[in-house]
């Protein structure tokens, strides 16, 4: 199995006819992704290479049976575009889209979460590969095979890189799973390790966290009391100043709170084991499943 994207998943794409949305459009669909349709409002009834567009995502659920959608527009449109999704009754909506202000965010969130009909992955995330199924985003599926280890990341390219250190020592990966380094995340660590949690594929949980905020403490707490898989961390800024933001808007430490020490022995603390580097995580999962 996978968690979230898979072989049943049908995609629509709000800002397909973009430069960015048509070439990751057509990497996910050539992966092997149920690409169902497009959508850029003003441009329907055009397709791209063979997908049809519509003017919005309702049109795409109700003529192509569209269940995900991936959010490939600016900012300013961002927001709208995945309440429409929403509105639309899309089950999961995958938003690309960096650089949506804070207080939008913390909108969308109360309003999804408050409706209980759909679940947001992002913004400013990677997306979700599922090897072998499904990929929706923008994560480079090449050197990922199917496997037992899911991953779950707050970075990017700390997910590719931690996968690539799997790779190398030949494992594969149930779901890959990028929430987004973001202040407001549709989804946390929480959320996706409940899921990890009660699929049969995944036996290892990978959780690569960064400074800045809470969430990976409380994770921590919620592993130590609901999950009965092993779980092995990564956190991302040992070296990183206090009260200095690196990369992400959510990678802020202020004082002590927030820190990759911290962190780090806050999951030590619930029986994490933490690795320091992405390739001392490799190296805990092929000790953790005895490879």
């Amino acid at each position: 199995m996978s968690v979230l994207v898979g072989t049943d998943t049908r995609l629509v794409v709000s800002g397909i006819t973009g430069r960015e949305g048509t070439f990751h459009t057509l990497n996910n669909r050539d992966y092997g992704t149920n690409v169902v349709a497009g959508v850029t409002p003003g441009k329907g009834g055009q397709d791209v290479e063979g997908i049809p567009v519509f003017n919005t995502l309702h049109e795409s659920v109700d003529k192509a049976g569209a269940n995900t959608a991936m959010i490939f527009v600016p900012p300013r449109f961002a927001a709208d575009s995945i309440l429409e999704a929403e509105d639309a009754g899309i089950e999961l909506i995958i938003a690309i889209t960096e650089g949506i202000p804070a207080h939008e965010e913390l909108r969308l969130y109360n309003h999804i979460k408050s409706r209980g009909t759909s679940r947001l992955i992002g913004p400013n995330c990677p997306g979700i590969l599922s090897p072998g199924k499904a990929n929706v985003g923008i994560i480079p599926a090449s050197f990922f095979s199917e496997g037992q280890v899911g991953v779950v990341s707050r970075s990017g390219t700390l997910t590719y890189q931690i996968g690539n250190e799997l790779a190398q020592k030949g494992f594969g990966n149930s779901s890959i799973v990028g929430i987004g380094g973001d202040p407001v995340p549709g989804s946390g660590f929480i959320d996706i390790i409940e899921l990890f949690e009660a699929d049969p594929q995944t036996e290892l949980i990978v959780m690569s966290g960064e400074i800045g905020g809470d969430s990976e403490e409380q994770a921590a707490e919620y592993i130590r009391d609901h999950v009965t898989k092993p779980v092995v961390g990564y956190i991302a800024g040992f070296t990183a100043p206090p009260g200095k933001q690196m990369g992400h808007a959510g990678a802020i430490v202020s004082g002590s709170q927030g820190t990759a020490v911290a962190k780090a022995e806050a999951m030590e603390a619930c029986g994490i084991r933490v690795g320091r580097t992405p390739t001392a995580v490799a190296e805990i999962v092929a000790e953790q499943l005895g490879a």
